[in-house]
């Protein structure tokens, strides 16, 4: 039997507020334990909460930023539940009136394909605590730091297929709330933190079969693996004869192990009512248009332009519109370059690949992008090769120089480009080397592309990769066919 695979997604995106979504506490990361709780985080007897007029701001970009709907009234509820890091034994969040409404988010597939997944809404909420289950021997350890701290969570409707395209949306979705300035989007601390459903049927049939819910991943590498473990889950059972449970799951990124949790909720296992300590939060038209005017270029407006302005490829444009940083570096480059194509061959090459070795964001470069771009220059110039350009690149990334021009000086690394002492260089190559000469000259037209290869390897070999390859290849076709 052929099967589809049906996937819905939540997505807990932590805004980027100075304080929680309730009280003044600082929402900074890294603090020690229980150092930024407050009694308000915390739902002690007395306390009354204050909406963060920040985070309002913020999901109502979200909504912009997607087309949504907003709902100029919202109203908070209660979400009651058990758990150790919920200290007030319910969470404070909304549901029959979310503030954002329907949107949709257009994604990009590897075969150059788009589709646009529906948003059914995003709403507004705080974070529980965290449990820390390591160091204490048996136990648990509560930090309630993150209690408060606000959230929106976005809910897709069903509409993605298979692994590749819910990466391809997390990967979108990504883009767009770093673009906005609403979130950091560093997974590795929770500021986005993606919940999974996954369900089977037989290709063909309308009817959804029983979903499960993989909570908490926090990276697109574990997310893909999830899916597709849980995918393969599910059809093995369904074909043994056994029935899909309606249940919580987790996975382990470290092992690749995949458990049931326990079993699924339902909403009205919660007993949602509305929160008697907030008013609803209502939101005027003059608002919206202030928030309008501070919207930033958006992903797939900046793609457009690179590609417009800069002359592009799409999947260049793709590549360096989807982060904002990476945006402002490739931009930033061009300007000290004045060559898009060179910059963005640099920046998705050599800067990328040492950025994901050493594990650095591109905000945190030793190779600034007038630094690359001084580089560029070098290359387009002929100061330097391409090949020499790399060793330049090492050598400002390891912090030495802090220009590709002092680098060059430094290390004498200046291109050869002089007619006379590269004819010299052949001369004594070619006498050095009579036989593959001879070769050369009584093979067929058609063998003398690759065979010449041998010739330039050996002039640059001696002139320790700064002759010009151009001018090389050029005078050793005259020398080896006159």
């Amino acid at each position: 039997m052929q099967w589809e695979t049906v996937i819905g997604l939540e997505i807990h995106v932590q805004l980027a507020t100075k304080t929680k979504i309730f009280s003044g506490a600082s929402t900074a990361f890294g603090a020690a334990p229980n150092t930024q709780a407050c009694a308000v985080d915390l739902g002690l007897p007395g306390i009354l909460p204050v909406v963060n007029e920040e985070a309002i701001n913020m999901a109502i970009k979200f909504g912009l930023g997607i087309d949504a709907d907003i709902n100029k009234v919202n109203v908070f509820e209660r979400k009651n539940y058990f758990y150790p890091d919920l200290p007030k034994g319910y969470q404070t969040t909304q549901l029959e009136k979310p503030i954002v409404g329907a949107g949709h988010v257009d994604i990009t597939l590897a075969d150059g394909s788009t589709k646009s997944i529906r948003i059914h809404h995003a709403h507004l909420e705080e974070d529980a605590g965290k449990s820390l289950h390591e160091d204490f021997h048996g136990m648990s350890g509560i930090d309630l730091n993150r209690a408060g701290t606000p959230l929106i969570e976005i809910v897709t409707e069903p509409d993605l297929r298979n692994a590749e395209e819910a990466v391809a949306f997390a990967k979108k979705l990504h883009s767009i709330v770093t673009t906005l300035g609403i979130c950091d989007g560093d997974m590795s601390q929770g500021s986005m933190r993606f919940d999974v459903n996954v369900s089977v049927r037989p290709k063909g049939q309308q009817e959804f079969g029983t979903r499960t819910e993989t909570k908490n991943l926090n990276s697109f590498k574990f997310m893909e693996a999830a899916i597709l473990k849980e995918v393969e889950r599910q059809i093995d059972l369904i074909e043994d004869g056994g029935t899909v449970i309606q249940e919580t799951r987790l996975y382990n990124g470290d092992t690749g192990e995949a458990r049931s949790m326990r079993s699924k909720e339902e909403a009205n296992d919660y007993r949602y009512f509305p929160c008697p300590d907030l008013l609803p939060v209502i939101i005027d038209d003059s608002r919206l248009e202030k928030l309008k005017t501070e919207m930033p270029e958006m992903p797939d407006a900046k793609k457009a332009r690179f590609i417009a302005d800069f002359g592009l490829s799409d999947y260049d444009a793709e590549i360096l519109s989807a982060d904002q940083g990476t945006a402002n570096y490739f931009e930033a480059t061009v300007h000290a370059s004045d060559d898009a194509k060179l910059s963005a061959n640099w920046i998705m090459g050599e800067l990328s690949r040492s950025l994901n070795q050493n594990s650095i964001a591109i905000s945190a470069s030793p190779v600034t992008a007038d630094m690359l771009g001084g580089l560029i220059k070098r290359i387009k110039d002929n100061t330097i090769s391409g090949k020499i350009a790399k060793e330049v690149f090492e050598v400002l990334w390891q912090g030495e120089c802090s220009t590709a021009d002092a680098v060059i000086e430094k290390k004498g690394l200046k291109q050869v480009t002089d007619t006379g002492a590269i004819e010299a260089m052949i001369d004594d190559v070619l006498a050095n080397n009579t036989q593959q000469v001879e070769n050369y000259r009584v093979a067929e037209e058609d063998k003398r592309g690759k065979m010449i290869g041998f010739f330039v390897g050996q002039c640059m070999k001696a002139s320790k990769g700064k002759a010009n390859p151009g001018m090389v290849n050029q005078i050793l076709k005259q020398k080896l066919d006159g």
